[in-house]
C-alpha cells in the first residue's frame, strides 16, 4: 500500500499496489504492520457497509467524540462518491478546513480518517456502496455531526444533493455542536 498525504494532519489517501497475472490481480487492503509504520491507528475492530441507491445521496458529517473516538478507512467499493473530510479537532492549526476528494470502485483507493475529523461523503452515480473499517466500536452515545451544507466550512458538493436523511438535515450549527 502507498500512503499518501491529504493536506491535513493525519489524513492520507491509500493506493493499493496490486499484484497482477493472468487471473487479474491480489492486493492487501489492510496490514497493521504498514499502518503503523505509517503511523496510522492498526487497530480496526469493526468493519460497515453503507449501500446507496440513488445518484445524490449525501451521508454526514459525522465522528465520534472521545471517549470512542475513532480512525476510519473508507473506501467505495461500487460506483463513484465525493468523499469530504472536514477537521473538527479543538486546537488544530487546521480547524474547520476540509478536504475533499473522488473515490471509486474503479480506482480503488481508500483514505484514512483520523480521530476527530468529519466525514462525509455524495454518491455520485447510481448504486454506490461504501466500505468502512474502524478502530473503535460504535457507541452511540458519543455519536457527533455538522450539516453538509453548514457554512462554517464552506464545502462545495459537486452534485446536487437529492436524498439526506432527516438526523443529517438536523444537526445544529458547527459552533452550536461543539
Amino acid at each position: 500500500m502507498k500512503f499518501h498525504p491529504l493536506g491535513l494532519p493525519g489524513l492520507y489517501r491509500i493506493e493499493l499496489e496490486p499484484l497482477a497475472d493472468e487471473r487479474g490481480f491480489f492486493a492487501r487492503t489492510f496490514c497493521a504492520r504498514e499502518f503503523a509504520a505509517a503511523g496510522l491507528d492498526d487497530r480496526l475492530v469493526q468493519a460497515s457497509l453503507s449501500w446507496n441507491p440513488r445518484r445524490g445521496t449525501l451521508r454526514g458529517l459525522h465522528w465520534q467524540a472521545a471517549p470512542h473516538a475513532e480512525a476510519k478507512v473508507v473506501r467505495c467499493v461500487r460506483g463513484r462518491i465525493w468523499d469530504v473530510l472536514v477537521d473538527v479537532r479543538p486546537g488544530s492549526p487546521t480547524f474547520r478546513r476540509h478536504v475533499a476528494l473522488e473515490l471509486g470502485a474503479e480506482s480503488r483507493a481508500a483514505v484514512y480518517v483520523p480521530p476527530g475529523v468529519a466525514h462525509g461523503f455524495l454518491t455520485l452515480v447510481d448504486d454506490c456502496e461504501v466500505h468502512y473499517q474502524m478502530s473503535e466500536f460504535h457507541a452511540p452515545e458519543t455519536a457527533r455531526g455538522a450539516r453538509y451544507d453548514d457554512p462554517a466550512f464552506g464545502i462545495a458538493w459537486p452534485a446536487p444533493v437529492r436524498v439526506v436523511s432527516e438526523r443529517d438535515r438536523s444537526w445544529p450549527a458547527f459552533g452550536d455542536a461543539t
